[in-house]
């Protein structure tokens, strides 16, 4: 019996977490949570200002890369994917975005009836214990806590001074009524620690007598006929099955859920074939419309010596890590990601589709290359690419990686998004608030104007902001792209579902952890035959401009 639950979550991250808390609660219904990935204690994760390690470290990471990009001059860029308690909300920057409310009316009417910003945002309310936001658009007492950094720095208040200079709306709270304009960013961060889903959900889902979790490495779902009926896992090179009495849900992550459907025959039945796989379903839209965004780190000299370079040498981290070892304080405690902004690119967008993220140093995502001097950086890219790509396998051994390909940069479009970005933030260094503050151009530099010199740069520096989403699309039982239902069923067999980002129709305006744990939190009520939460009447903000006006 030890093998068997009524439920078998497959993959303990930011959508497998919160199934398993959910899912228990009542003490109805046995879980069975399975994780090939290890501990999440240490300071490397829990540490916040340490972010930039554990997405760099094998034993924290499943080691990802796409294959040679053909827009990019062929170069492979890291997808990195967490392979620990947690999932990737163990490895991820922390950066807390609900998505702009037009994105899940977006999902709505492509298909995926009930997920409208209306349906959504009750979720989002129950979800969440908001530090600082927007009264009555934020949760008051849910798992997740949510919180502010300090913003000491004078970077952090230039850069959305300068904003409001250059014309567009300030934002008390982006994830509350008004998304559009610059203010502070947020972050799960709570009591100077990573609040990842393992934190808020798992821990204490793990306390329960009906809540079990094994490490093991999943090779795919098992079937009677059409359905579902438990998983074959191995671990110590036994393997070993694993039965559920009710059903199977697949939250491994939008790379290893269509990858685990495929080589338990649901996929395109060409591709299945290719590979030696029997096909139980044949759904081709498994593994498509992958989507990601792209950013750039837009870099400048700082005039004054405030920046965080200052700290980057081993004894102020040192001290630094003391400071957070013993008191869970100090800039340990922050992701550094204290400021934000959300603005349209051009006139006729209806909310916004460029995001920055404003940090006070100028430093790759990987705490490598920084430049040898005092700077700070903006992250900045478009957020609605048309840009898709796949996930494909490269043979039916499970423990093959699959092949990875986001086809990024394959519209004229996109091209022409990302020199916006470029124009639209050399204007706002131009603003009287970044005059003490801004030196020369780091990257991309005053030396690249043309069309051209920003596409050269662009091909050569743009990275994934590591969101990648999409590939078990959510949509109408008829729509033949589609691989899940409304309710996360896969479509063509019985008692199997997808619960995580790869089932976003399309990819949501920002950071993806929280519309990750939302889309887990609704789908928790749909497994459990609980009528969803009443939809809100709340009407977010909208640019009244926006038809006619880019600010």
């Amino acid at each position: 019996m030890e093998n068997t639950a009524d439920y078998i979550i497959v993959g303990s991250g930011s959508a497998g977490s919160v199934l398993a808390n959910r899912l228990s609660e009542d003490g109805n219904s046995s879980v069975l949570v399975l994780e090939f990935g290890g501990s999440d204690i240490g300071p490397f994760i829990q540490m916040p200002a340490a972010l930039s390690y554990p997405m760099n470290m094998s034993r924290y990471d499943w080691g990802y890369e796409t294959l040679p990009e053909p827009a990019l001059g062929g170069r492979q860029l890291v997808c990195p994917r967490g392979k620990v308690i947690g999932g990737s909300s163990s490895i991820n920057g922390m950066v807390y975005v609900r998505g702009n409310a037009g994105d899940f009316d977006h999902w709505e009417q492509s298909g995926a009836a009930g997920w409208g910003y209306r349906h959504v945002l009750p979720y989002y309310l129950k979800m969440e214990t908001s530090h600082g936001g927007q009264p009555g658009w934020r949760g008051t007492d849910g798992p997740l806590h949510v919180t502010r950094g300090p913003r000491k720095n004078p970077l952090y208040h230039a850069f959305v001074q300068a904003g409001i200079e250059a014309g567009y709306p300030g934002t008390e709270d982006y994830n509350g009524q008004q998304q559009e304009g610059f203010g502070p960013m947020e972050q799960t961060v709570y009591g100077g620690r990573r609040w990842s889903t393992a934190n808020a959900y798992l821990r204490p889902a793990l306390k329960r007598s009906n809540v079990r979790m094994e490490r093991v490495f999943v090779r795919r779902v098992l079937f009677e006929g059409s359905r579902a009926v438990g998983v074959e896992a191995s671990h110590g090179g036994k393997v070993t099955q694993f039965r559920a009495n009710r059903e199977v849900i697949l939250s491994a992550s939008s790379i290893n859920s269509p990858k685990l459907l495929m080589l338990s025959g649901i996929g395109n039945a060409e591709h299945l074939r290719e590979h030696g796989i029997d096909v139980v379903a044949d759904r081709h839209g498994v593994g498509r419309n992958l989507q990601d965004h792209l950013e750039f780190y837009f870099q400048v000299i700082c005039k004054q010596p405030i920046s965080l370079y200052s700290k980057l040498n081993l004894f102020s981290k040192a001290k630094i890590g003391a400071q957070w070892l013993f008191f869970k304080s100090g800039l340990g405690a922050s992701n550094h990601f204290e400021s934000a902004a959300f603005i349209r690119s051009a006139a006729g967008v209806p909310y916004p589709d460029i995001q920055y993220h404003f940090l006070p140093v100028a430093i790759r995502y990987d705490g490598q290359s920084a430049a040898k001097a005092h700077g700070f950086q903006m992250h900045v890219g478009p957020m609605r690419s048309e840009s898709r790509g796949s996930v494909t396998l490269r043979s039916n051994d499970p423990q093959e990686s699959p092949d990875i390909l986001f086809n990024y940069m394959s519209t004229e479009k996109d091209w022409q998004d990302f020199r916006q970005c470029i124009h639209l933030t050399r204007e706002l260094l131009k603003q009287p608030a970044f005059e003490p503050f801004a030196g020369d151009e780091i990257a991309p530099g005053n030396d690249r104007q043309s069309d051209e010199e920003l596409n050269d740069f662009l091909r050569e520096h743009v990275e994934s902001a590591y969101h990648p989403c999409g590939t078990c699309k959510m949509g109408d039982r008829n729509d033949p792209d589609a691989v899940v239902d409304a309710d996360c069923r896969v479509i063509g067999v019985d008692s199997l579902r997808v619960v995580d980002c790869s089932v976003f129709p399309r990819i949501t305006n920002g950071n993806l952890n929280a519309p990750t744990i939302v889309t887990a939190e609704k789908a928790a009520d749909a497994i459990r035959g609980k009528p969803a939460l009443p939809a809100s009447d709340q009407i977010p903000w909208q640019n009244p401009a926006w038809q006619t006006s880019q600010r």
